[in-house]
């Protein structure tokens, strides 16, 4: 059931993670909704009338990540930023954190916000679970952007490189999987940790200031937050196995727009995915890094609206 609006700087009583604060968006609502038993985050604002967009983001992000693109969307879409499982001010749920679990939820909280077909936008672990959620509900979505992000069994390396000029961009995934020493090592630490990924992984380290550290630090903290995001990472071996499993009976026919960056991650995210896809596009965006929706938010809007307009 769809909970009421809640006014930018109030908090529900349905909200799952409450000493984390709230940041608002002028002319966007955070909400609240049951996703098939989790509690979902989203911040919704635009045409309500219009065309449905959808927005996730990876780690060590919140839907946050998408703030700087979502106004350059509101004039013609209803926009849509969801917080994953475990993520912002999303329930922390114990269970599975593989990306056909998760996406089965993000449609769910999608569903339960009245949209019944939707674009799909997501970067990094939430590319992961866009491309999960692509397999399993294909015929609810209109198209899907994927940001700079390997998916599991698909793109994603088996091994992490030895190499130091390239081993830093990867190097967390075989962290990440280890048992308890993640979590005690980075206990009180989450801002560092943060602070990493966000200067080091973006073409500026400038990108970033002491709010958005200070937002991502805590959030990361409160209420299981750290153990949800790892969970992402050590789940990913049954992800890999269910997106094996899906597309051993099937390809994606959707339309998909790959988006990479100048220097980000994954090169060029359109011919990594060209093999499971049959209508597949792709864009570089110039003067970025892995945070491409951070750093080039205009750039990144535009080429969401062209996306649009060339498949319909």
């Amino acid at each position: 059931m769809t909970e009421p609006a809640t006014p930018i700087g109030q908090v529900s009583e349905a909200n799952p993670v409450r000493g984390l604060p709230l940041h608002g968006l002028d002319g966007f609502t955070h909400r609240w909704v049951d996703a098939d038993g989790v509690r979902l985050h989203a911040v919704e604002g635009g045409r309500p009338a219009g065309p449905a967009v959808v927005l996730l983001a990876g780690f060590p992000q919140t839907w946050q990540a998408w703030r700087k693109v979502m106004p350059g969307l509101a004039d013609r879409f209803r926009v849509i930023a969801i917080d994953l499982p475990g993520q912002g001010h999303s329930e922390r749920p114990q269970g599975s954190y593989d990306t056909h679990t998760v996406a089965a939820h993000v449609h769910a909280a999608v569903k339960a916000l009245g949209v019944s077909a939707y674009w799909l936008a997501a970067h990094d672990i939430g590319a992961w679970v866009a491309f999960s959620l692509a397999l399993n509900h294909e015929s609810r979505l209109r198209g899907v952007a994927l940001l700079d992000a390997g998916i599991p069994g698909v793109t994603l390396p088996e091994s992490i490189p030895t190499d130091p000029a390239r081993a830093w961009k990867t190097w967390h995934f075989a962290f990440h999987l280890v048992p308890d020493l993640p979590e005690t090592l980075l206990a009180g630490r989450e801002r560092d940790y943060v602070g990493w990924f966000l200067k080091t992984k973006a073409l500026s380290p400038d990108v970033f200031d002491d709010t958005d550290l200070d937002h991502y630090a805590a959030a990361l903290a409160a209420d299981g937050g750290l153990r949800a995001s790892l969970a992402y990472y050590r789940d990913a071996a049954e992800s890999a196995r269910r997106n094996h499993q899906a597309l051993n009976r099937q390809r994606l026919t959707v339309p998909i727009l790959g988006i990479s960056s100048s220097h980000g991650s994954i090169p060029d995210m359109a011919a990594s995915m060209r093999p499971w896809a049959d209508n597949i596009t792709g864009v570089v965006v110039p003067d970025a890094g892995h945070y491409i929706p951070d750093e080039q938010p205009e750039a990144v809007a535009t080429a969401l609206l062209g996306f649009i307009a060339d498949a319909d």
